[in-house]
């Protein structure tokens, strides 16, 4: 009991960085650079964003949970995320620190919670880049096909999904091998450092929007009515198979989709003026996200009928393949295929920044907030990580990954939406750059929101996320609670 009161009391002082301009000096003026503008931001969110949850996810939850009105779904957790982004830019132009909501958290509920949210975080991010790896590689597989060469599929899918071989025979997948390949690239990217990332993911960037509008434009006259009937399928019987519920499953399968504002929040001590630039970073991407997102899933599921998406991981590569143009079917998923480095870039920046993060307040080893002289990157970290997701990716089903990051990523925006709340109580006259309107209406609306989502996902990702944050309160246990630099002095309170 003594542990728990000491490490929920135990809170980090909330202060701000240096204005932009003044100069650093010590520890500080070796840390992250300072490179990344609000217009950054913005690009690095929709960059995250738009991706898996819109080339991959659209098409599985639409087949197995809400049918057409996957649509629904998606309007669902953006009304949930609109509530969490709200929380999330207060607390970002308060607290422009890296680490995210673990940063934000640990300063309002206390260390023991900051952990558990940081923890959370890492699986969050982890297995949302395995998810996206594993989509990469079944539109490089349906790449490869068009062009007369097709991949072994047994090589292109994991040990636990049933794949058909030319012959007609049904196996299992021995391991994702494009999927792995991904996640070596992306961070080889990263290792050189955050301005060449920022870069190169502004051009894709550019290019996935462009892909987004050339399916809406030249899919949109192939939509088949039919294919909308009935909008929202009956339930089976049972919770999730659509209906309502189906619904709700579909929302909590998709939400992570919207991770991108999150991912945002954790480039504070890289961002120039952070408590202007992360309210307009976290905003801006959500509402273009949500637009796109609603747009595309509407097109989508108008051109292929959802019962055919099941095992399909490369559903837009599918829709296109109905135009019968052969340029725009290459040219399409081509740059879907590039889209995705911005997304895994985002995904695998946030899993080692937080760590990082935590590893500087003393909860983990220093090896994680170890930067290389010459790129400031944390590279042993992302090597650490890499290995981590490609494990992953390279024997886990799409479905699973997704369900899996859904709910990491609705447990830190209830934790920052309650962290809101407590603050606005314990600290009313703190200067605020943003506010959250309507005081604690909102923060309790997102709660509310999105414990709801949580909830409809199935008892399997419940366990999965049990067993982690297990695993989690031993090493914090073991490790975290003793050599905290709170609980140490290094770290005044």
């Amino acid at each position: 009991m003594s542990l728990l009161h000491g490490a929920l009391a135990r809170r980090k002082p909330i202060q701000t960085d240096p204005p932009a301009g003044e100069e650093k000096t010590g520890e500080e003026a070796h840390g992250l650079r300072r490179v990344l503008s609000g217009f950054d931001l913005i690009l690095l969110g929709v960059g995250t964003t738009i991706g898996a949850g819109l080339f991959s996810l659209t098409g599985v939850a639409a087949a197995q949970n809400a049918g057409p009105a996957v649509i629904l779904a998606f309007a669902i957790a953006a009304v949930a995320c609109g509530f969490a982004g709200l929380c999330y830019a207060e607390l970002a132009a308060m607290i422009p620190v890296a680490g995210s909501a673990y940063s934000y958290v640990y300063a309002t509920l206390g260390e023991l919670t900051a952990w558990i949210i940081g923890w959370d975080l890492v699986l969050e991010y982890t297995v949302g880049a395995a998810t996206v790896a594993v989509s990469w590689s079944g539109y490089l597989t349906s790449v490869f096909a068009g062009w007369g060469l097709p991949l072994d599929p047994r090589w292109t899918a994991s040990p636990f999904t049933t794949i058909t071989l030319p012959d007609g025979t049904h196996t299992h997948g021995i391991l994702n091998v494009p999927a792995i390949l991904a996640v070596w690239l992306i961070t080889a990217l990263l290792v050189r450092g955050i301005s060449e990332s920022a870069k190169v993911n502004a051009v894709v960037v550019a290019l996935k929007l462009g892909v987004v509008a050339a399916v809406i434009i030249f899919c949109t006259p192939y939509i088949d009515t039919a294919n909308y009937h009935p909008f929202l399928p009956p339930n089976t019987g049972q919770f999730g198979q659509f209906g309502f519920s189906g619904v709700m499953r579909a929302a909590g399968m998709v939400f992570f989709a919207y991770l991108g504002f999150d991912i945002v929040s954790t480039t504070a001590q890289e961002t120039k003026n952070p408590a202007r630039a992360l309210p307009v970073g976290i905003l801006g991407s959500l509402v273009i996200c949500t637009l796109i997102y609603i747009a595309f899933s509407a097109v989508l599921t108008g051109v292929v009928s959802y019962k055919t998406m099941i095992d399909d991981s490369s559903p837009v590569a599918t829709a296109i393949d109905h135009t019968h143009r052969i340029w725009l079917q290459n040219a399409v998923k081509i740059s879907v295929l590039l889209g995705y480095v911005s997304v895994l870039l985002g995904l695998m920046l946030g899993q080692v920044r937080v760590f990082y993060t935590m590893a500087r307040d003393g909860l983990l080893p220093a090896l994680f907030a170890r930067l290389n002289p010459r790129s400031r990157t944390p590279v042993i970290s992302h090597i650490i990580f890499a290995v981590l997701t490609c494990a992953l990716a390279g024997t886990t089903p799409i479905a699973v990954l997704g369900s899996m990051t859904s709910i990491g990523t609705l447990l830190a925006f209830v934790l920052v939406c309650v962290g809101v709340a407590v603050l606005q109580r314990r600290d009313p006259d703190r200067p605020r750059p943003f506010r959250v309107p309507g005081g604690p209406i909102i923060p309790a609306l997102g709660t509310l929101s999105c414990l709801a989502v949580m909830a409809s996902l199935d008892r399997l990702t419940w366990i999965r996320l049990i067993v982690w944050l297990a695993l989690g309160m031993i090493i914090y246990r073991v490790y975290g609670y003793r050599r905290s630099h709170l609980a140490t002095g290094k770290t005044q309170p």
